[in-house]
């Protein structure tokens, strides 16, 4: 094949040399026969006018070459018309030549014309008629292989109507270029390519642009403006890919967009800076061939860079932020502003494990911009109604926080652990209206508590009064003496198992305790002729709690971490009634990670309450020794412990 195709070159650049030389020797044929014809008539002419036929010395050193003919007529009696346009530059020497040879001379030399009116003869520069003849139609380098269905071309500034033209004789494929580029030349060398290929490389060099209709028929198109040619890596041949949009002449704005189909889909190359988004749009749209209407004038100026994304995506991403957006029905878009009719969507999102009251609030503010929302209790939804790129992002947002809420279960286990000692002695006498008899407690639960009575201290002092040596009188039959000597040990151990539900990253309260009641007396005098006196009693609460505040929160591992407050109040004393009791808090906070269902112990809560008291005689009960006769005094010391056990237990519902 490769060999036939060499032959049939070598043929046509046979012929072509061929018609070459003869349209030479033609030509130079021709010019020979004028001369001759013009010598002839010279001769002719100059058996009327002998001038012709006289011998000249004749010499011009640069100048004109119609005053070196001028002068020669001056000469020799001729009459020459001289054309203005012979202004060449000559410098020649004649000497014993004839009039008709110089003439002839001259004529050659410089490509000059006559004709004879009488005696006069008219000079002026020859004008080959062969030389507005249009040249030979040129051979057009092209070759189809019809086998492999390719075409091999060599062009060189060959018009693009002749090239087309050829290419359909040769392809049987219609090609038609439109009348703007129809005289267009191009250049270009493909070798064994597919004709759509070859086409679409011979308009990225010579920038033109192809489309292909329906019915398979090739168009040659003319850029626009607003259009330059590109090139990019593609498999697949497209004669519309290598297009680009551009925005020349505005120092403040460009744009690049390009349109590819691939796999069905519409992918977008775009690079804009300070473009009108109308225009993108409006480019975008005619590349990728899709049908969209404008229900409003679309203003601003948008900036991006993307490769190989989907039309709509792009689309979405220019017209988010504004007050623009978009729909779709069927295959037309619809693109205006967000209140426009057509352009509002309704979306009902039902929730599956948040509460719908809960969920509104947490919805971004830049996503609830132009979009109504109404929230229904009973349904666990709410109703979404505005642009449909919003109401997507915002349904977007809610599937990703509309998860299963972990349900914690924590078990507390409260051990109070209480030790105390108390130690009461004293002496005590006073007289009473009748006669106190002895009596009381010497041993056992009550300790020593005894009562001496008149009687038995008078028969004590009469012992001690040694056979009346010494007289130590009688006490009265109403005196008597108490002896007391007490203590008191407790060991009490107590025990609190509550336990508490909450969802994950809320609170969960714990209190317990007990309250005291201590009063206050007011006194009010109340009208001025007759007053009287009003008392007023009112009784004020003072508790002593325990209270601990659990917030736990669930990682992905299963693990829990907790936010403890922990505050621990008791009542130290015993109060009368009128006194405020006190009170000891103590109070701490702590964040610990334990795994599901492993139990933290929270130790080291203790509390130790020390007091000493006494009664007596003033000044006596304040001397040693007989500070025990003259005073009672009491002695307490009390110790309490607190433990928490927290056992948290995560339930997925």
């Amino acid at each position: 094949m490769k060999k036939m195709d060499l032959n049939f070159s070598r043929a046509v650049f046979s012929l072509v040399f061929t018609i070459s030389i003869c349209f030479g020797s033609i030509h130079v044929k021709g010019q020979d026969d004028r001369f001759q014809v013009m010598e002839n008539r010279l001769k002719n002419l100059a058996v009327t006018v002998p001038g012709l036929n006289q011998k000249v010395e004749y010499s011009i050193s640069n100048g004109s070459l119609g005053d070196f003919l001028r002068g020669i007529a001056t000469a020799n009696n001729l009459n020459f018309n001289v054309d203005p346009s012979l202004t060449q530059r000559v410098s020649n020497n004649f000497s014993g030549e004839t009039v008709i040879t110089i003439l002839l001379f001259v004529s050659r030399q410089y490509s000059l014309d006559m004709n004879f009116i009488g005696g006069i003869i008219n000079i002026y520069p020859f004008k080959d008629p062969l030389a507005n003849r249009p040249p030979p139609a040129k051979e057009l380098k092209i070759q189809y292989n019809d086998y492999l269905q390719v075409v091999t071309f060599d062009l060189q500034n060959d018009t693009l109507i002749n090239v087309t033209k050829k290419l359909t004789q040769l392809t049987n494929k219609n090609i038609i270029v439109l009348p703007e580029i129809s005289d267009k030349q191009v250049t270009g060398y493909v070798q064994n390519m597919p004709l759509v290929n070859a086409l679409e490389k011979l308009a990225i060099t010579n920038s033109f642009k192809i489309n292909q209709t329906n019915d398979s028929v090739i168009v040659l198109e003319p850029l626009r403006v607003d259009e330059e040619m590109v090139t990019r890596g593609n498999a697949v041949a497209n004669p519309n890919f290598s297009i680009r949009k551009i925005n020349k002449g505005q120092s403040a704005s460009s744009s690049s967009i390009e349109v590819n189909e691939e796999g069905g889909k519409v992918l977008v190359n775009l690079s804009v800076t300070n473009a009108p988004i109308k225009d993108v749009i409006k480019n975008l749209a005619e590349q990728a061939r899709i049908n969209y209407f404008e229900y409003s004038e679309i203003t601003g100026l948008t900036t991006a860079n993307v490769t190989n994304m989907e039309f709509e995506q792009v689309l979405g991403f220019i017209l988010q932020g504004t007050k623009f957006t978009y729909s779709k029905s069927g295959a037309v878009y619809l693109i205006g502003d967000r209140n426009d009719e057509g352009l509002r969507a309704k979306r009902f999102i039902q929730l599956h494990y948040r509460s719908a009251d809960s969920l509104i609030g947490i919805i971004p503010m830049e996503l609830r911009q132009g979009v109504e929302i109404k929230e229904f209790k009973e349904l666990n939804g709410f109703l979404l109604s505005g642009s449909l790129p919003l109401i997507n992002e915002i349904e977007s947002f809610v599937k990703q926080v509309d998860r299963v809420i972990p349900l914690i279960t924590l078990e507390v286990i409260i051990l109070d652990v209480s030790k105390g000692k108390t130690v009461a002695t004293g002496i005590s006498a006073g007289t009473s209206d009748s006669t106190i008899r002895s009596g009381g407690t010497l041993l056992g639960a009550g300790g020593l508590n005894y009562t001496f009575g008149s009687a038995d201290i008078n028969r004590f002092l009469n012992t001690i009064g040694l056979n009346n040596v010494f007289n130590l009188g009688r006490v009265s039959p109403g005196f008597y003496v108490q002896l007391t000597a007490l203590e008191n040990n407790s060991n009490v151990t107590q025990r609190q198992t509550p336990k508490l539900s909450t969802l994950n990253g809320h609170t969960a309260n714990l209190s317990i305790g007990n309250t005291q009641y201590y009063s206050i007396s007011t006194q009010n005098v109340i009208g001025s002729l007759t007053p009287q006196t009003v008392v007023t009693q009112q009784y004020i609460p003072v508790s002593a709690d325990l209270t601990i505040d659990i917030t736990p929160f669930v990682a992905g591992d299963d693990e829990v971490t907790m936010n403890l407050n922990v505050s621990i109040s008791n009542f130290t004393a015993t109060t009368p009634i009128n006194q405020p009791p006190p009170t000891s808090t103590s109070k701490f906070r702590s964040i610990i990670r334990v795994k599901n269902e492993e139990m933290i112990v929270l130790g080291g809560i203790e509390r130790d309450t020390k007091s000493e008291s006494g009664s007596g005689i003033p000044l006596l009960s304040r001397i040693p020794i007989l500070k025990w006769i003259f005073s009672s005094r009491s002695k307490s010391n009390s110790k309490v412990v607190s433990i928490v056990f927290i056992k948290p237990t995560i339930i997925y519902q």
